[in-house]
């Protein structure tokens, strides 16, 4: 399967300037962000992708928006692999205020509060992890899947830090990374 972490968001810009919690909730993608992500359809477009699992931020939708495009993919909106939460950016949007945003996906599902309510624990979040490798595996299409999330969920999955609209290939088949470095 692909994993591709969402593109540049404002929080990301002004954190790699500063290291400080610039405090947007749920932040958008900047310019470049949109470029990432249509570079990164582009770049799968002969994949033949069926399926794409998205994380409800604002972010990682958006990122998702170009790959709509693509004949004969279906999208899933899956709050399991949201970012752990340990910055104002990781307090997401109500589902309502989400699907009036993006009506082209489904929210009905989602808890009204899905993200995390205090900073998630490194465990928490690769137990989050280990579950969505577990289900990926078994699975018949995980090759023609791609999911975009986050830096520490992604962290957490494969011990790989990504950058801002970074695609990796992955095997959820895999074993789960023996260490994990926790830093921004």
């Amino acid at each position: 399967m692909f994993l591709l972490r969402h593109g540049q968001s404002y929080f990301n810009l002004h954190f790699t300037e500063t290291r400080r919690d610039p405090g947007i909730e749920d932040p958008e993608l900047t310019p470049l962000g949109h470029e990432q992500a249509r570079k990164a359809a582009a770049r799968l477009r002969a994949a033949g992708l069926t399926r794409i699992i998205v994380s409800p931020y604002t972010r990682a939708l958006q990122t998702a928006q170009p790959f709509l495009a693509l004949p004969g993919v279906t999208v899933e909106v899956w709050h399991e692999v949201r970012e752990r939460t340990a910055f104002v950016c990781d307090i997401g949007s109500h589902p309502e205020a989400l699907a009036r945003r993006f009506p082209a996906h489904e929210f009905g599902h989602l808890p009204a509060r899905w993200w995390h309510d205090e900073t998630e624990s490194e465990a928490q979040t690769t137990a989050r992890a280990d579950a969505f490798r577990a289900a990926m595996a078994g699975r018949e299409d995980e090759a023609t899947t791609l999911l975009v999330s986050h830096w520490g969920f992604i962290l957490a999955l494969t011990g790989v830090s990504v950058m801002n609209g970074e695609m990796i290939e992955y095997d959820p088949r895999a074993a789960a990374p023996e260490q994990i470095v926790w830093k921004p």
